[in-house]
């Protein structure tokens, strides 16, 4: 959670997706976003966090549907 913030996405939205305002961990739908999108982000946070920190995070929880 602490590179996610650091990098700035903690608040990050984009479209109908973002990331939460208090928790850098949570993904929030804005409204009718589909699972790609909400992925298509992950992967643009995976990518920030790799490039910057040469970590690479993996997401947690199983994606269904």
């Amino acid at each position: 959670a602490w590179m996610i913030d650091q990098a700035g996405w903690k608040g990050h939205q984009h479209g109908r997706v973002g990331v939460h305002t208090d928790q850098a961990l949570v993904l929030v739908n804005y409204g009718d976003a589909t699972g790609a999108e909400l992925l298509a982000l992950a992967g643009e946070i995976e990518k920030d966090i790799n490039h910057r920190f040469g970590v690479k995070l993996e997401i947690e929880p199983d994606v269904i549907g």
